[in-house]
C-alpha cells in the first residue's frame, strides 16, 4: 500500500498545517501552498536557505491495510528520506534515519491499529552540518557550506560552482507498507555468459547467452527447501517464455530458443527431469540472442525477466520483475604505445564515449519525475550522446533514469556519491555508507546501461595535492574507502560491473591521477586556466570525463528569475547571484573580447557566449575524435542545470537548447568530417609582435564511429565572404601519394579522385591543403564529406579571429512550410540562430554555418509564427 494520500506538514513551532504531496519536499510543499517565494527569483535563495534552519514535520493518517492482519510480516518501506529524521507510528519511535541515499524499512506489524498516524520529523540540515563541523572541522570545496561532508545528503544542495544554497528536505521518494508471509525476495542476481555468442562481420548475432539466475530470499519463516520459484522471460519481440522450476519437481521448457540447465550444466533434455538442491543456482540458455548496444552501435534490445517466489502450496509470495539487456561491458586499460588505454568495451567492441556529465535535474527534488527525466535524456540522445556520467555530488538517480538510459542506449558512468571533500571513516559512518552501497548496487546492477561504478569525483587528485586534508587519517581513510571497502562490496554485490576508484584517476594509489596517458582526465586549462581553445590540440587524453566552457542561459530563461531591465547586465547583482563560478562572467567576457567584436546589447551577449561555448568544445571534441584509438572518450561538463544559472550546461534549466547542444549533435554524429586548420588562432605570437608568420593551411579527417566501413569524398571550396567560390578541390588520404585535385574557376573538375575508404571505428586523415594565397580577412573554406553523392557532414573554417573577419550582411530570411523552415542567406553566415518568441524551438539543426543560398531544417517542437534570425555578423 503506497502512502501517497492524506499527508500534511508544518514547520515545527507553527500550529498551522498545510497539505503535503508525497513524494515531494519541504520547498515544493511550501511553494505550492504560497508559504514561500520562488527560491529561484532574483535573490530569494537567501531567504529560502534560512527556512532550512527550522525543523519540519510530516503526518499521514491511514487505515490498516487489509492484508496486514493475515500477514506474518508488515514493514514500512521508505525509498528516500532527505535526510536527518525520526519516524513515529502511533506515538512509538520506529527509528532514526540519516542518509538520503538509503532505503529504510521498519517492522510495524505489532504497532498497527485500525486507524494509524505516521509522523516523520525532519531536523534542520543547516544546523546539523554546522554542529557537526564545529565538533569535527572536516573540509571540502568552498563552493558548498562548511560541514557538508558530515551528512549523507546530495552535496550540491549546500551550493556548488553552478548550484544554489538550497538544502531541501522531505519524503522525496515513495513510502509504502508491505505485507508478506513466509519469505520475500531481497534481490535477484542475473549474471551473463557470452562465451558462445558470435557477432559476424555484417553485425548479425548468433550463438547463445547463458543467464545464471540467483534469487536471494530474506525474512524466512519456513524452511528454504519448501520454497520454489518460476522464471518468465519476455523477448524483445514480445514472445513469452516460461520456466517453471521447483525443488524436487520437474521443469517445463516452453520454447526451443531457450533452455534450462542446473548448476552442473545438464543438457536441455536432462534438465527436464533435474532436481535442484538450492534456489540460488540455475541457468537459462538464450539462443540467437538479440544483444544490447550503446546508441549508434546497434539496437537497444531488452528482455523482461520475472522471478516468482512461491510457497510449498504454490502460492505466490513475492515477485521480482526487471528489464535486462544481453551484453558484455567492461573497461580496457591495456598497455599500448602511448601508455594505457581507457575505453568502454561493449560486446567486444571498443566504444568511443561521447556525451555529457549529469547533475541533479532540479534543486527542488519534488519537481523531478519520469517525464521530466525522459525529456532531458531524449535531448541527450537527440545530440547523439552514447554516454552519460552521473556526477558524484548529487544523488543516485531514480530507477526510471536507468530504465530510460537502457531504452536510449546511453552508457552510464555512475559515481558513488562522494565529491570534492574528505571524510572521517568512523565505525558509524562506515556502517552507514556500506548500507548505502548495498542498497544502490542491488537496485541498479541489472541495468544494461550501467557501464561502470566510480568511487568519487575529484578526490584522489585533490587529496594527493593535500587539498582539504587536515590530518593524516583523512588520507588513510580515503584509501580504505575507495580502494578496499567499495571494491570488496562491488565483488560481492555487482561482480559484473567494472569499478574505477576515482575520477580522474590512473587506477588508484595516488599514482599521478589526471595523467594524460592513463585513465580518465578532468581538463580545465581551457576555461579555469584561461588557455585558448587551441590548447586542446596539445593533448591526447585517453578519456576526458570532464572538460567544459560556460555560457549564459537563454534570455527567456533569464526572464524566469528577473523582470527588471536593469538586471540584464552580466555584471549586475542578480546576474552574478545566478553565476556561481566566482568571476566567471568576466571570464566569459575575456574570451569574448579575444574572439568577437564587442556586443552592443544583452541578447547579443547571450548569443555570443553560447557561440563561444560551442566553438570551444567543438575545437576539443573534433581533435579527440580525429585521434580515435588514442583518445576514447569525450564527456562534456555538463548536460543540464538544476536552476536558472550561467553554467557549463548545453541545456539550460528551462530545457532550452544552447548552441552547444546543436554543435554536439553534429560533432557527436557517427560519421563526421572535421578540419584541423593552421591560422591566426594557432599562431602564438600576438597581433603586433614581429616577425609574425601566420600559416594558412588545413588537414581534414573523417571520423567513423559506426560499425560499418564507409567510402566518402571530402570536398573543399575556398570562398569569398559573399559565398562565391574562388577554387575547389577534393582531399585525398594522407597515406595516398596524390596531389589535391584542382577545379577551374567555372567549377568543373579537371580530374576525379578516388573516394576515401574509412574503416569502421576509425579516423582517417587527408593530405594537407595549403591556402597561403587566401585573404584570411575576407575568404573562408567550406568543406564536406559525401557518401553515395549525399553530404553527410560539413563545416566551414576561417584563418583569422571572427572579430577580424569581414563578414558581409547575409540578410537572413526564413520561410515556413509545414514543419520545415528554409533559411536564405545572401552571403556566408556563421552560427545561424533560429529562434521563436519564446526561444523554445527544437529544430533538426540550428546554430549552423551556411554559404550563400538556402538551408532547410525540420521543426521538431515549438511555434514558428514569430521567428527571428541572426549570425556572427550580428555580434557588433
Amino acid at each position: 500500500m503506497v502512502l501517497n494520500k492524506n499527508w500534511k506538514m508544518h514547520r515545527v513551532g507553527d500550529s498551522e498545517f498545510i497539505p503535503a504531496v508525497v513524494p515531494g519536499t519541504v520547498y515544493t510543499d511550501l511553494l505550492r501552498e504560497g508559504k514561500m517565494e520562488d527560491p529561484f527569483w532574483k535573490d530569494n535563495e537567501d531567504r529560502a536557505l534560512k527556512l532550512m534552519d527550522d525543523d519540519y514535520e510530516y503526518i499521514c493518517n491511514f487505515a490498516k491495510p487489509e492484508d496486514a492482519e493475515l500477514s506474518e510480516m508488515v514493514v514500512l518501506r521508505c525509498d528516500g528520506l532527505d535526510t536527518i529524521a525520526d519516524l513515529y507510528l502511533n506515538g512509538t519511535l520506529l527509528g532514526n534515519v540519516n542518509n538520503m541515499h538509503r532505503t529504510w524499512e521498519f517492522d510495524i506489524k505489532n504497532l498497527l491499529k485500525d486507524e494509524n498516524e505516521l509522523k516523520i520529523y525532519f531536523h534542520s540540515p543547516n544546523k546539523y552540518i554546522a554542529d557537526a563541523y564545529e565538533k569535527a572541522p572536516t573540509n571540502g570545496t568552498d563552493d558548498a557550506m562548511p560541514g557538508f561532508v558530515h551528512i549523507r545528503k546530495a552535496h550540491c544542495m549546500f551550493g556548488w560552482d553552478w548550484g544554489a544554497h538550497l538544502p531541501d528536505a522531505g519524503i522525496f521518494r515513495p513510502i509504502s507498507i508491505i505485507c508478506f508471509n513466509k519469505a520475500r525476495l531481497e534481490t535477484v542476481s542475473v549474471l551473463q555468459n557470452h562465451d558462445d555468442v558470435v557477432i559476424a562481420a555484417d553485425g548479425s548475432e548468433s550463438g547463445k547467452v547463458v543467464l545464471k539466475v540467483n534469487p536471494v530470499v530474506r525474512d524466512l519463516s519456513v524452511d528454504k527447501e519448501n520454497l520454489t520459484f518460476d522464471v518468465e522471460i519476455t523477448s524483445p519481440d514480445g514472445e513469452k517464455l516460461s520456466f517453471i522450476g521447483a525443488s524436487y519437481k520437474s521443469i517445463e521448457i516452453s520454447n526451443s530458443n531457450f533452455s534450462f540447465a542446473n548448476k552442473d550444466g545438464y543438457s536441455k533434455e536432462e534438465a527436464r527431469l533435474a532436481r535442484f538442491e538450492t534456489l540460488e543456482d540455475f541457468k537459462i540458455e538464450i539462443e540467437n540472442p538479440k544483444l544490447w548496444w550503446p546508441k549508434g552501435y546497434g539496437e537497444q534490445s531488452l528482455y523482461e525477466i520475472e522471478v516468482i517466489l512461491k510457497g510449498e502450496n504454490g502460492e505466490v509470495l513475492d515477485t521480482w520483475k526487471r528489464k535486462i539487456g544481453l551484453r558484455t561491458c567492461t573497461v580496457s586499460t591495456e598497455k599500448d604505445e602511448w601508455g594505457n588505454e581507457f575505453c568502454f568495451v561493449v560486446n567486444g567492441v571498443k566504444v568511443f564515449a561521447m556525451g555529457a556529465d549529469y547533475i541533479p535535474e532540479d534543486h527542488l527534488l519534488g519537481r523531478v519525475n519520469p517525464d521530466v527525466t525522459r525529456k532531458l535524456l531524449e535531448k541527450a540522445a537527440f545530440a547523439n550522446h552514447n554516454c552519460i556520467r552521473v556526477w558524484g555530488g548529487g544523488y543516485y538517480p531514480d530507477d526510471w533514469f536507468f530504465d530510460i538510459c537502457d531504452e536510449l542506449g546511453l552508457l552510464v558512468w555512475e559515481d558513488f556519491m562522494f565529491a570534492c571533500g574528505v571524510y572521517d571513516l568512523t565505525p558509524e559512518f562506515e556502517e552507514n555508507i556500506k548500507a548505502e552501497f548495498k542498497d544502490n548496487l542491488l537496485r541498479i546492477r541489472h541495468h544494461a546501461s550501467l557501464g561502470l561504478m566510480c568511487g568519487n569525483n575529484e578526490m584522489e587528485m585533490f587529496v594527493d595535492y593535500g587539498l582539504w586534508i587536515s590530518k593524516p587519517s583523512e588520507k588513510r581513510d580515503y584509501t580504505v574507502m575507495y580502494e578496499y571497502i567499495i571494491p570488496k562490496m562491488m565483488k560481492e554485490y555487482a561482480p559484473s560491473v567494472y569499478y574505477w576508484p576515482a575520477s580522474p584517476s590512473s587506477g588508484g594509489g595516488f599514482d599521478n591521477p589526471n595523467d594524460e596517458n592513463r585513465g580518465d582526465v578532468h581538463y580545465w586549462d581551457v576555461w579555469h586556466g584561461d588557455k585558448p581553445f587551441t590548447e586542446y590540440r596539445k593533448f591526447f587524453f585517453r578519456f576526458l570525463s570532464e572538460f567544459g566552457f560556460q555560457s549564459f542561459p537563454s534570455e527567456k530563461t533569464v526572464d524566469t528569475f528577473t523582470d527588471d531591465p536593469a538586471d540584464k547586465n552580466v555584471f549586475s547583482y542578480i546576474m552574478e547571484k545566478h553565476q556561481r563560478n566566482g568571476s566567471a562572467n568576466g571570464k566569459i567576457m575575456n574570451y569574448m573580447q579575444q574572439t568577437y567584436l564587442y556586443p552592443s546589447d544583452f541578447s547579443t551577449v547571450i548569443y555570443a557566449s553560447q557561440m563561444l561555448q560551442a566553438d570551444a568544445i567543438r575545437y576539443g571534441v573534433e581533435h579527440f575524435r580525429r585521434n580515435r584509438g588514442r583518445c576514447m572518450g569525450a564527456v562534456v561538463w555538463q548536460l543540464n542545470d538544476c536552476w536558472p544559472v550561467a553554467s557549463w550546461a548545453s541545456i539550460d534549466y528551462c530545457g532550452r537548447l544552447k548552441a552547444l547542444h546543436y554543435f554536439e549533435k553534429r560533432f557527436f554524429a557517427p560519421v563526421i568530417v572535421s578540419c584541423q586548420e593552421e591560422g591566426e588562432l594557432t599562431c602564438e605570437r600576438q597581433l603586433n609582435w614581429l616577425p609574425r608568420d601566420v600559416k594558412q593551411e588545413a588537414v581534414f579527417a573523417v571520423s567513423n564511429e559506426s560499425r560499418s566501413d564507409i567510402d566518402v569524398v571530402v570536398k573543399w571550396d575556398l570562398r569569398n565572404a559573399d559565398g562565391s567560390i574562388v577554387r575547389s578541390g577534393i582531399a585525398t588520404r594522407s597515406d595516398v601519394d596524390k596531389g589535391i585535385q584542382i577545379v577551374d574557376k567555372e567549377g568543373a573538375l579537371k580530374e576525379l579522385c578516388e573516394s576515401i575508404h574509412v574503416p569502421a571505428l576509425s579516423s582517417v586523415w587527408t593530405n594537407k591543403v595549403s591556402f597561403e594565397d587566401a585573404d584570411r580577412f575576407s575568404q573562408y573554406v567550406s568543406f564536406s564529406a559525401e557518401a553515395d553523392g549525399k553530404v553527410i557532414s560539413d563545416g566551414t573554417v576561417i584563418f583569422t579571429r571572427p572579430k577580424y573577419f569581414k563578414y558581409q550582411d547575409p540578410k537572413l530570411t526564413a520561410t515556413v512550410s509545414g514543419n520545415k523552415i528554409t533559411v536564405h542567406a545572401d552571403a556566408y553566415a556563421r552560427g545561424v540562430e533560429i529562434l521563436n518568441e519564446n526561444e523554445d524551438l527544437i529544430l533538426s539543426d540550428n546554430y549552423f554555418d551556411m554559404n550563400a543560398g538556402e538551408v532547410t531544417v525540420e521543426v521538431l517542437e515549438g511555434d514558428t509564427s514569430k521567428l527571428r534570425l541572426r549570425s556572427v555578423y550580428d555580434i557588433r
